[in-house]
């Protein structure tokens, strides 16, 4: 395996682990932390525009939105203009989860990159913007594709 994927593919798993374990210690499934950043920009949109928004599909965010309105953080209500509709809106319980949420994923952003320089963070970020941009692009020349991981995105 070329060198870049594979360190890039391990780097990804360690990540998603920390993550998942953090996450776990506010009630969250990793992924699922994503789906309420979601919300907590936009409020009331429905499965297909958080699935839209987080390059994911329409069922994934709808297998996930059952769990966390089982969970108390979100209800679904039908849209009042289009019965057809249905929108996600958090709950108090889901909106209290934005503070802790965002400072846990600081602290471990703050952990996973201690030994680097400012230089060295401001390199890195750059580099993988550019990494992602092309990654987005040669998957929209290579046609729809279904991308299930909200937790990476």
């Amino acid at each position: 395996m070329p060198e870049f994927l594979d360190l890039h593919g391990r780097t990804g798993k360690a990540l998603r682990a920390l993550a998942d374990e953090a996450m776990r210690r506010h009630g969250l499934h990793v992924g699922q932390n994503v789906l309420l950043a979601a919300l907590w920009e936009r409020d009331g949109s429905t499965p297909g525009e958080v699935a839209a928004a987080l390059h994911v599909t329409t069922p994934t965010v709808v297998k996930m939105a059952t769990r966390m309105t089982a969970a108390g953080l979100l209800t679904r209500v039908r849209d009042d203009r289009d019965n057809r509709l249905v929108r996600l809106w958090l709950t108090d319980a889901g909106r209290a989860l934005q503070g802790p949420v965002e400072s846990e994923r600081r602290r471990m952003e703050d952990a996973v990159t201690a030994d680097l320089t400012d230089a060295e963070r401001e390199h890195l970020m750059s580099a993988l913007t550019k990494i992602h941009r092309s990654a987005t692009e040669l998957l929209g020349a290579s046609g729809p594709a279904d991308h299930d991981d909200p937790a990476a995105g």
